[in-house]
């Protein structure tokens, strides 16, 4: 049976509601919860962020947050500075979409396997470069600094595939073991959190430990001194009551 299509048009003639039926279901700011409204802000400022702090260049990278059973995620190809409340873009944790007419990023495959896998509220994809850079050279991120804790441990690099592909969401997920965020070779970063702004801060704080690292064992005839796993492992219990009491 052919698909039935019919738009809804608000009093501005601002197309809200276009319903194919047993397929996508594309909203407008007006037709969502005021949650999914606040938490779309958020994450499209998330990704501009991203940009503006250099982890990623034009449309590479992609963001996600989750509200409840639904998956908002950055659209594919779409410079963030022009994304607008209108653009909500959102999946159930099938990966069907069921909120907007953008299609969602093509690394959909790797933020479900986060959300439906670990406690994670907020996931950060980005190509920042210095990460990326240590991806092409390294297993594992040499532990250059006690933060390496804040992320569960030593950092892993997931082994190469290709972008947008279910191999490279089962290849991070082993990387993610036990970790909050990890590397994929010579492709970039990915960081879950409770929020967006955990899961942002998280990604910063590896590609900041990444540019020490390279900056460190580039100086010629010495070698970076490492921390060993049990100093890792005290500074982990001392981090557990960092910050302010909530």
């Amino acid at each position: 049976m052919a698909e039935q299509r019919r738009d809804v048009r608000d009093e501005r003639g601002v197309n809200a509601v276009d319903v194919v039926d047993g397929g996508a279901r594309g909203v407008g700011r007006r037709e969502v919860p005021d949650e999914v409204a606040r938490a779309w802000d958020a994450l499209v400022a998330t990704a501009r962020r991203t940009v503006a702090d250099g982890l990623v260049v034009g449309t590479s990278g992609n963001v996600s947050v989750r509200v409840g059973d639904t998956l908002l995620v950055t659209p594919t190809g779409v410079p963030y500075d022009r994304l607008t409340p209108d653009d909500v873009t959102g999946v159930d944790l099938s990966g069907r979409q069921v909120l907007g007419t953008l299609r969602p990023t093509s690394e959909l495959p790797m933020h479900l396997a986060i959300h439906t896998t670990a406690e994670a509220r907020a996931v950060v994809h980005t190509h920042a470069v210095h990460a990326t850079a240590v991806s092409t050279l390294v297993d594992e991120l040499p532990l250059v600094h006690y933060m390496s804790a804040a992320l569960g441990g030593p950092v892993r690099v997931a082994p190469y595939a290709t972008y947008g592909t279910p191999e490279l969401a089962e290849n991070m997920l082993r990387a993610l073991a036990g970790r909050t965020a990890c590397l994929l070779q010579n492709h970039g970063t990915i960081a879950y959190g409770d929020s967006l702004d955990e899961a942002y801060d998280r990604t910063a704080q590896l590609e900041w430990m990444c540019q020490v690292w390279l900056k460190a064992s580039s100086v010629p005839h010495l070698t970076p001194h490492l921390l060993t796993p049990g100093q890792l492992d005290e500074t982990g219990e001392r981090l557990k009551g960092y910050g302010q009491p909530s």
